[in-house]
């Protein structure tokens, strides 16, 4: 049958980059394997759950692109997709789990269970539960049952050992003396997550578990609840913790962990996808700048890695600058237009009559571009009839006194120049310098800084035909003024 893995995250936070990790690795298995992505919300911690955060999560994950296939929207055989709305559900298993023999009510107080627990722990021993409520006689039992006394669920863990095969990391064997009887079912009605995530499984016949690592020691709680309800366990695998760049644990303290502050930041989703994709999972060979297409054709679940992953945020620069600079002209104009008319730089011709010109003054800026809002940044000079002209610039380029009379010389030479193209315009500036007995850097230089106010740029000559001739000798006789 076709795979089915799901994506369950808690709304309790907005979607941060180990959970989009997550998400990613799970769409990549299920598209290139034909199978169903699944979305499911567990949101029976009710205090800490909220829409906001489910929106959140929401609007993460349709920014990079990974569509669901069943889902609280989208709705499909298996629904609800909130588990808030499935409670009925557990209460009916752990009930069965009763019934069979393989879970028992527990009436002890929550409070004094924590304070044995303490106490164990105070003299560095560890503690378990003691099973006194296993050993309740049926009347007991029946007494407080009508008498309605609250009570959890607990699962009754048999001896013996339990293994699973992880995809990544092999065989791993626990022994249930090292498990307690653990709570499914709270004493408030609500499940804990082991019974309700295997119940949901099940019900929704998931056939791989792709998840973060920090989930290993709920495995072998989770295989004995598929054995005790007599159904088969998914596929299981284990993805490698996130670090920082001090290879901590990713954290806030690290900058930016919901995605969609790289939204803001002017990242391409496209690239983000690419940097997560290959944190922990590598597609076995020296790619690394891959399209979300290659990416799906290539993803196996035996290609993630047992070592951490680095969060390393160069790199991320680095790979969205190379999605950019493999990003069609048009592409990238529509994704800038936001930012442009937020600095004040839209022009409607800009996608009309100058749509041309400007796709090339685009390409020239690409190859300098780490993320989209950059652009809103160095497009100025051709956008704008004035430029602001950057101090230090100023100060290294246009402060020395034969400055004036060297822009006159540049402006009067320009002016001359026809096709008023990179190649003329290079070969005239260097026969000025040549003239004037110049290195042609005495020229290049205070062009650069009068033409876009910056002592760094693109080329200069491909900058100048793109400001134009009117526009370039203007600012050359405002130059003039400015370095007196």
């Amino acid at each position: 049958m076709p795979p089915r893995l799901r994506f369950a995250p808690s709304p309790t936070g907005y979607l941060h980059v180990g959970g989009a990790r997550t998400a990613l690795f799970n769409w990549l298995y299920v598209r290139r394997h034909g199978g169903v992505f699944v979305l499911r919300i567990e949101d029976t911690d009710a205090e800490r759950s909220s829409w906001d955060m489910v929106q959140g999560i929401v609007d993460g994950m349709r920014w990079l692109g990974l569509d669901w296939d069943e889902g609280p929207d989208v709705g499909g055989p298996h629904a609800p997709y909130f588990q808030s709305e499935r409670l009925q559900k557990y209460r009916g298993a752990a009930e069965r789990l009763v019934a069979d023999g393989h879970g028992y009510y527990c009436y002890c107080n929550p409070e004094e269970l924590a304070r044995k627990r303490d106490e164990g722990q105070a003299k560095g021993e560890g503690w378990t539960y003691d099973r006194t409520c296993l050993a309740l006689p049926k009347e007991e039992i029946a007494r407080r049952e009508a008498a309605s006394q609250p009570r959890a669920v607990r699962f009754l863990v048999p001896q013996g050992q339990t293994e699973f095969t992880d995809l990544v990391r092999g065989t791993i064997r626990i022994d249930h003396a090292n498990i307690e009887d653990f709570v499914v079912l709270r004493s408030d009605m609500h499940p804990t997550y082991h019974l309700s995530v295997v119940v949901d499984d099940i019900d929704m016949a998931i056939t791989h578990v792709v998840r973060g690592e920090d989930h290993i020691s709920n495995t072998p709680k989770q295989v004995l609840l598929y054995q005790a309800f007599g159904k088969p366990m998914p596929a299981f695998a284990h993805l490698p913790l996130i670090l920082g760049p001090d290879k901590r644990r990713l954290s806030k303290r690290h900058g930016a962990t919901s995605v969609m502050e790289y939204e803001r930041s002017g990242y391409l989703p496209e690239a983000m996808v690419n940097f997560l994709a290959l944190l922990g999972w590598s597609p076995g060979d020296d790619r690394e700048v891959m399209t979300r297409e290659e990416l799906t054709a290539v993803f196996t679940l035996e290609g993630i890695g047992g070592g951490n992953a680095v969060f390393n945020p160069e790199k991320l620069d680095w790979m969205n600058s190379q999605h950019i600079l493999r990003m069609p002209p048009a592409e990238v104009l529509r994704r800038i237009e936001p930012d442009l008319r937020a600095a004040g730089l839209w022009q409607d011709d800009l996608a009309g009559a100058r749509r041309e010109w400007f796709y090339k003054v685009i390409e020239l800026l690409k190859a300098r571009a780490k993320k989209l809002a950059d652009f809103a940044v160095t497009s100025r000079p051709f956008l704008a009839d004035a430029i602001e002209y950057d101090p230090e610039a100023v100060k290294k380029h246009l402060s020395r006194p034969e400055t004036p009379e060297l822009l006159a010389a540049l402006r009067d030479r320009l002016a001359s120049v026809d096709p008023f193209t990179a190649g003329p315009l290079e070969a005239a500036v260097r026969e000025l310098a040549e003239a004037r007995g110049l290195k042609a850097a005495g020229l290049i230089h205070p062009l650069r800084v009068a033409t876009t106010g910056q002592a760094v740029s693109p080329g200069i000559f491909e900058v100048v035909e793109l400001v134009g001739k009117e526009r370039t000798l203007r600012r050359l006789a405002d130059a003039t003024r400015v370095a007196v």
